[in-house]
């Protein structure tokens, strides 16, 4: 557990695909979940009334990755960066601010796999 009493789980998962249309349609019929379209590049998918769970959106030429990642909770994104740096691992996404959900950032662990960050 970290200071704040979170365990590093899952937090939020991001899906980033050539197709965010399709990638929309696929995942709301096989799972039947609800998704709230905010642009024409990304929609937030979870249950409705709820905090969604996570986000499918359009991945492009620059985009730092494709596919699933998955984020943990940690206590602060640029630390937890650092040592994941320390420990092997390589930037993808720099730290960055969202409006209303903390601070969020993504590396590749030593195998080469997307691993997401996210902090208050």
């Amino acid at each position: 557990m970290t200071s704040t009493g979170h365990p590093h789980t899952p937090a939020w998962f991001d899906i980033s695909s050539p197709d965010a249309p399709r990638a929309r349609r696929f995942y709301q019929e096989m799972f039947g979940w609800p998704v709230n379209v905010l642009d024409e590049t990304y929609a937030l998918v979870g249950a409705d009334g709820d905090r969604p769970a996570g986000g499918i959106g359009q991945a492009g030429p620059g985009s730092p990755y494709t596919g699933i990642v998955v984020y943990f909770q940690v206590d602060d994104v640029d630390t937890a960066l650092a040592r994941a740096e320390e420990l092997g691992g390589s930037r993808t996404l720099e730290p960055q601010t969202l409006p209303g959900m903390g601070r969020m950032a993504v590396f590749t662990d030593p195998d080469g796999n997307p691993v997401g960050l996210l902090s208050p």
